[in-house]
């Protein structure tokens, strides 16, 4: 069987400098790659080239100009490949397209978030439209499967879940905690760390408005802020400027850090006692909350979205109500802070759930097993047809 996934063509496939869409296709589907023929369609980037392996995926990268749209040179590539089956990954407009130009294969559409299915991006009739096309429809989390659920309860039947995951060799090791911290100057403070987009969904606006709580309570605290609001560049925005200006009356316990390419990821997480997840609203999932589990970290997050599927309350960490985030957030961060047995016991707490539940291996067999459901319900005729 053929399988073609079609990323949304904002980075390349694999995007060591952001694109998390991008980041999920190169860890999971490679390791399909066993079961069936895979091929990756993504953009092309300096340094890579036009046509290459990543870890038995074929990647296939497409440049786009004036002249020819990254459509159409995914379509010339699809009708060379013939795939029986066509992922879109996050952009339901092109489920009708490909399934038009296409109608012999099987459309899926993998939904990352919810963006792309709400205002401005597309209309409630428009979104119908593209959801009734696509042949099965994957999502990140039951969170997200209830908002299309609500959206268009037609599609109720070709909905599947999917989870992302992690790669557990990455994350958990300790070796270089202390020599990072002796580098910057940190050997004695605790860190809270916060890693993502610096926009207003991700809510750091409330760990900065937590900072007078925190350092009250404890003096030593250093709330270290990894990220950019852009996907890799080091670019401010309003509301990134917003922050620093939230965090200058408390320099001392505030340390920004503008871009960190994600393979150094690991390290920053290795050096944190606590990770902070605050976003408000719309998290379909939340990758960064698995990645700190990965990392033996507790988890202090909102009780928002998909982040409810993650973090286990009072196992794992603590789930904050969005409502109650002003004395809330600092009050669970500082009983992190204040009992290191506490924060060892769910960090071990979190590890292991991540192993037993979020892993890229796990991924693969759950995207596996919405195949064989697919083929089930009466798709095999089309798939084994050459």
């Amino acid at each position: 069987m053929r399988a073609a996934f079609v990323t949304p063509g904002a980075y390349p496939v694999p995007a060591p400098r952001g694109g998390s869409v991008e980041r999920v296709v190169e860890n999971f589907v490679p390791l399909l790659a066993g079961s069936l023929e895979v091929r990756i369609y993504g953009r092309t980037a300096r340094g890579l080239p036009r046509r290459g392996m990543l870890h038995g995926a074929r990647c296939e990268r497409v440049r786009a100009s004036r002249k020819r749209s990254y459509l159409a040179g995914v379509v010339a590539g699809l009708r060379i490949y013939r795939p029986q089956l066509i992922e879109v990954e996050n952009r339901p407009r092109l489920v009708p397209l490909l399934k038009q130009r296409f109608p012999e294969a099987r459309v899926w559409l993998h939904l990352h978030s919810n963006t792309f299915i709400s205002r401005p991006a597309i209309s409630p009739k428009e979104l119908r439209a593209c959801l009734g096309a696509a042949d099965r429809v994957l999502v990140n989390s039951f969170f997200l499967k209830n908002d299309v659920e609500k959206r268009d309860p037609r599609s109720a039947p070709k909905l599947g879940v999917v989870y992302p995951g992690v790669d557990p060799s990455w994350f958990g090791g300790t070796g270089a905690r202390e020599a990072m911290r002796r580098e910057r100057g940190w050997q004695r403070r605790r860190i809270v760390l916060f890693a993502g987009r610096l926009i207003p969904l991700k809510g750091v606006h409330h760990l900065l408005a937590a900072l007078p709580q925190l350092v009250r309570r404890h003096p030593d605290v250093l709330v270290v802020v990894v990220g950019a609001p852009f996907y890799g560049s080091s670019r401010t925005s309003a509301y990134s400027r917003k922050l620093r200006r939230m965090a200058r009356p408390w320099r001392r316990h505030v340390h920004f850090e503008p871009y960190v390419p994600h393979t150094q990821m690991p390290a920053w997480f290795g050096m944190a006692d606590v990770a902070v997840v605050p976003s408000v609203r719309r998290e379909a999932f939340g990758l960064v909350n698995v990645e700190a589990m990965a990392s033996g970290l507790p988890v202090v997050a909102c009780r928002v979205g998909g982040i409810t599927e993650i973090v286990e309350d009072g196992a794992t960490g603590y789930l904050v109500d969005p409502r109650r985030m002003a004395t809330e957030l600092p009050e669970r961060i500082s009983l992190l802070l204040e009992d290191e047995d506490l924060r060892q016991r769910m960090g071990m707490h979190g590890r292991e759930r991540v192993l037993g539940m979020f892993t890229w291996r796990h991924t693969a067999e759950r995207w596996l097993a919405e195949l064989r459901l697919d083929l089930e319900a009466g798709a095999e005729g089309n798939f084994r047809r050459d």
